[in-house]
C-alpha cells in the first residue's frame, strides 16, 4: 500500500505536480534523516545530507525506475551521500572488504527489568560506547550495519540501497558484527585497565536501539 501511494505521488510530480513532490518529502524526510543520522557524527550533517538527497531526487524524478520502491531509491541516495562524506573526513576504519561467510545472529535489545537508580547513566555511557565502536568501522561495514540493526531494514533491501549483492551485504554484516564486537572488548578492556576493576553491568552486550539519535524537530 505504502508503495503504490509512493507511485502514484511520484507519477504525479513528474508531471509538475508540487504538491505531490511535497508530499513525498512529508511523507519520508524523517525516516531518512534517521538513516543519515545514523551514520554520520552531527545533527548538522544529516540535514544537508537529507536536503541534497532530495535535491537529487527533484532532479531525478523523471527517471525513476518503478520497480523499486521510492524509499529504496531515497535511501540508497542517502547512504551514498553519507559514505561520501565520512570518507572525506575519516579515510581510515576498522574492516576492508574480503571474502564472503554467512550472517551471524542479531544483537537483540535487553530484557525489560526494573532500573536501578545507576541504570540510567550505565545506559547512557553504554549508548556513547556503542555510537564510538560503530562510528570506527569503515563506511561501508558501517552503513549495512546501521540499516540493518538501526533501521531494520530486510538484507535483500539493503542490498538496493548499497547497490551490492544479497551475499554481500550479509557478509558485511557478519564482519561488521564481528569488528564491532571486537572494538568493544577492547574498550572494555582499556576501561578496565584504567579503572582497576572490572564493571560486568557496562560490559554487557550492548542493546542497538541505545543509540538511535534523537529525531529532528
Amino acid at each position: 500500500e505504502n508503495r503504490r501511494v509512493d507511485h502514484d505521488l511520484v507519477r504525479r510530480a513528474q508531471e509538475g505536480d508540487e504538491a505531490a513532490f511535497a508530499a513525498l518529502v512529508e511523507r519520508h524526510q524523517r525516516r531518512a534523516w534517521r538513516v543519515a543520522r545514523n551514520l554520520v557524527p552531527r545533527d548538522e550533517d544529516a540535514d544537508d545530507i537529507v536536503q541534497d538527497a532530495y535535491l537529487r531526487v527533484f532532479r531525478s524524478l523523471a527517471r525513476f525506475d518503478f520497480e523499486y520502491g521510492f524509499t529504496t531509491w531515497l535511501f540508497r541516495i542517502v547512504t551514498n551521500l553519507a559514505i561520501d562524506l565520512l570518507r572525506k573526513r575519516r579515510p581510515i576504519g576498522l574492516g576492508a572488504p574480503g571474502d564472503e561467510d554467512e550472517d551471524g545472529p542479531s544483537y537483540e535489545p535487553e530484557d525489560e527489568r526494573v532500573e536501578r537508580p545507576d541504570e540510567a547513566l550505565l545506559r547512557d555511557e553504554r549508548a556513547t560506547l556503542v555510537r564510538e565502536c560503530i562510528d570506527s568501522l569503515a563506511p561501508h561495514f558501517r552503513s549495512v550495519m546501521v540499516l540493518r540493526e538501526l533501521d531494520g531494514l530486510p538484507c535483500a533491501e539493503i542490498a538496493e540501497i548499497v547497490g551490492a549483492t544479497h551475499v554481500t551485504v550479509r557478509w558485511r554484516l557478519h564482519r561488521g558484527r564481528k569488528l564491532f564486537q571486537d572494538e568493544w572488548e577492547r574498550r572494555m578492556q582499556e576501561i578496565d585497565r584504567n579503572s582497576g576493576e572490572s564493571s560486568p553491568d557496562l560490559a554487557n552486550e550492548p542493546s542497538w536501539d541505545a543509540v538511535d539519535p534523537t529525531e529532528p524537530t
